[in-house]
């Protein structure tokens, strides 16, 4: 490690972030630890893959730093046993031996950044900090679109026909055609759907069914 690093930005109460730090050098762990909680960071250090693996997935902000060559299985092998076991934490890379080869496959899986030992401090400090950050945007939107699943669920059979074609851009008086229904009947789906869903206009509405992934079949929305 070198050069003296800059401190982060102060974090909320009781959204304290976790670094998690894999690497089979004790010294490399020791040096990663005191420089992460330097600057008011949780750490979690293991020296392998499997001793990562049997941690609690962190309910907070968090990141790993992994070292590429690892005993056992590499640190390429763990970013895939994460992806299939949908722990989607940010990875920060280190290696002393890195490629190309490497580096591509490292990023193609989704890591936020490949960094070559010695590693400068405020280097790996502002890594760190992009992916603490990308993994609390993740974090908001998971939770966000719950709210909106939870919802949805309790909307009606025929307000979810209705939510489908007025999200997919059609007039009221084209809905009421579609679903052979009154269009003041399909204006009062509207305003009880707007309710339930708590949107506040069309636009929100939109939103929220993108969220969700809702996309009516090509078929209702031709008129």
């Amino acid at each position: 490690m070198t050069e003296r690093a800059k401190p982060l930005p102060p974090q909320e109460d009781g959204d304290q972030p976790i670094v998690f730090i894999v690497d089979d050098d004790a010294s490399m762990r020791r040096a990663l630890t005191n420089l992460f909680e330097s600057v008011g960071l949780k750490v979690e250090a293991f020296g392998s893959a499997p001793q990562l693996l049997q941690a609690k997935p962190p309910e907070v902000p968090s990141c790993l730093v992994l070292d590429i060559r690892l005993p056992g299985a590499s640190g390429l092998d763990l970013q895939t046993d994460l992806a299939k076991a949908n722990i989607h934490t940010p990875i920060i890379f280190i290696t002393g031996h890195g490629d190309i080869p490497m580096t591509v496959r490292a990023m193609k899986s989704g890591a936020i950044d490949f960094l070559t030992k010695p590693v400068r401090d405020q280097d790996i400090l502002d890594a760190v900090q992009a992916a603490i950050e990308r993994d609390r945007e993740r974090r908001d939107l998971n939770r966000t679109v719950s709210t909106v699943k939870s919802r949805f669920d309790t909307l009606s059979s025929r307000e979810r026909d209705v939510l489908s074609l007025v999200t997919s851009g059609l007039m009221n008086k084209q809905v009421a055609a579609k679903l052979g229904l009154a269009e003041i009947t399909v204006k009062i789906y509207r305003g009880q759907i707007m309710r339930k869903m708590g949107a506040k206009s069309l636009a929100d509405l939109v939103r929220m069914s993108e969220a969700l992934g809702i996309r009516p079949s090509k078929s209702d929305v031709q008129t």
